[in-house]
């Protein structure tokens, strides 16, 4: 990181003083104490990036194919001379244990941009239909706005596409996770990349994030995080009919059916939920079993909770890590604390400090049963390790309580016919479902229907969401 300071945003090719000196303090989620800082960042600042962008784009959105495939490898290398200090970085940051966050956070990264340079190879930017020329072009200048649990990931899942197709852009992180941005200019800034085509600005959502979405020279806006921030940049990005892609929220089901192996079906989606202590928009919250077998999977997933071992995330022996920062933990608890109001059974956890640790901003891996499917924990996206199990009587039943959500991000079914399982997940109104716990595919398209957004992320669906299509009549 010896190319810039506290101080310093990157723009056109260089680490420049960002004009407002101000600088937002970054803490080590384990142990609350101060590990850096990054830029508050100004409108200045996202002017001065985007008309770097803009000035790049003329050139850039020319460069033949190949050549920007190699850049992307460029970038692929220089990141894979810092995974160490890049895991170590991220697990400070983020507080997810540090034997994860070296395969989910970095190693995942790095090879999803070499996924994309070779997904590139035979992406079919033109075709020929009757007498016309059928044309990609990239669509211009993209502003990336990032959240801060899985943020270099989902900051490469921006770039590398929009990089593939010919844009130039500028990336804002989360203000909480803003390090492994800086890690990544750096690497950029070490590759023949030409000056403009990526720039990173720091800075909070007003107003750095704002001016970015509400620039007449942004083309389009790609965005990850919350639903509420969501429907405000939807509304800006409308005000100019930007190009707007939306990656939001979730509280997606995984229904175990009554002929599902139930030990195993408890076990992994017990720690679906928890992965990054709860912080995945994709985590299955909502456990939906058969009324009659409810106690015993109840009583199963409360023994699988409290066997994660909750604690330093630099530690192997750690399961569960802190949540981000005091405000997401304190958002947590009241949510628990509105489960057993509701009148949810408490089978494991709840809101007190996990056992032995006295700092941090750690919550207890949770899991309430006799969960109706109206209250408050199944209706809203916590964001924590809790875990809501809900009772259903027939087939249809089920399918009907996972729809009833305004979100529809992903899902699980569970059933030893595969048949039956294909059948309830075609019936399931979200953008993904995994049967019987399917690995996560990177290289399939990922995004969400209803209040979880719109258009898709990952592999060659997530290289055409930054391409504007031509007709050329001949």
């Amino acid at each position: 990181m010896s190319g810039f300071s506290d101080c310093h945003q990157y723009i056109a090719g260089c680490w420049v003083p960002s004009t407002n000196r101000h600088t937002i303090p970054v803490h080590n989620s384990a142990t609350e104490e101060i590990v850096g800082a990054a830029p508050c960042g100004s409108i200045d600042d996202v002017n001065r990036a985007v008309a770097a962008a803009r000035e790049a784009f003329t050139t850039f959105s020319q460069t033949p194919l190949n050549q920007r495939i190699r850049w992307l490898s460029e970038i692929a290398d220089q990141l894979s001379k810092q995974r160490d200090s890049l895991s170590e970085l991220i697990a400070s940051e983020v507080g997810m244990p540090i034997k994860m966050t070296k395969s989910i956070q970095v190693a995942a990264p790095i090879q999803a941009i070499r996924d994309y340079a070779n997904i590139l190879e035979s992406y079919p930017f033109e075709e020929t239909i009757g007498d016309s020329l059928i044309i990609k072009e990239p669509v211009g200048i993209v502003a990336a706005i990032t959240p801060w649990n899985f943020p270099l990931y989902q900051i490469i899942h921006k770039i590398a596409p929009a990089i593939g197709a010919g844009c130039c852009m500028v990336v804002k992180p989360s203000e909480i996770a803003p390090l492994n941005a800086q890690v990544l200019a750096d690497a950029i800034d070490k590759t023949s990349l030409p000056n403009g085509v990526f720039n990173l600005v720091c800075g909070s959502g007003i107003p750095v994030g704002e001016a970015l979405v509400s620039h007449p020279n942004v083309d389009m806006i790609s965005f990850t995080g919350s639903t509420r921030a969501g429907k405000r940049i939807a509304g800006l990005g409308a005000d100019r009919i930007k190009r707007v892609a939306l990656e939001l929220g979730g509280k997606s089901a995984n229904i175990i059916l009554d002929d599902a192996d139930i030990e195993r079906a408890v076990r992994k989606g017990v720690s679906n939920c928890y992965l990054n202590s709860g912080q995945t928009c994709s985590a299955l919250t909502r456990m939906l079993v058969p009324r009659n077998l409810h106690d015993q999977i109840a009583e199963l997933a409360g023994s699988a909770a409290r066997r994660f071992v909750v604690g330093d995330p630099t530690s192997n022996s750690t399961h569960l890590g802190p949540l981000i920062s005091a405000n997401q933990r304190d958002r947590v608890l009241d949510y628990i604390r509105s489960g057993i109001e509701e009148g949810a059974t408490l089978v494991a956890g709840g809101p007190e400090m996990p056992t032995g640790l006295t700092r941090g901003y750690y919550v207890q891996p949770t899991v309430f049963s006799n969960v109706e499917n109206h209250m408050t924990i199944a209706q809203e996206e916590i964001f924590g390790p809790v875990l809501c199990i809900i009772p259903y009587d027939t087939e249809d039943h089920a399918i009907a309580i996972a729809n009833d959500s305004p979100f529809g991000l992903s899902g699980g079914v569970w059933s030893a016919d595969v048949d039956r399982a294909h059948r309830v997940a075609r019936r399931l109104r979200t953008g993904q479902v995994d049967i019987n716990g399917a690995a996560f595919n990177p290289l399939a398209p990922f995004g969400g229907y209803k209040m979880s957004g719109y258009g898709r992320e990952y592999g060659s669906h997530g290289v055409s969401e930054y391409l504007e299509t031509k007709a050329i009549q001949r």
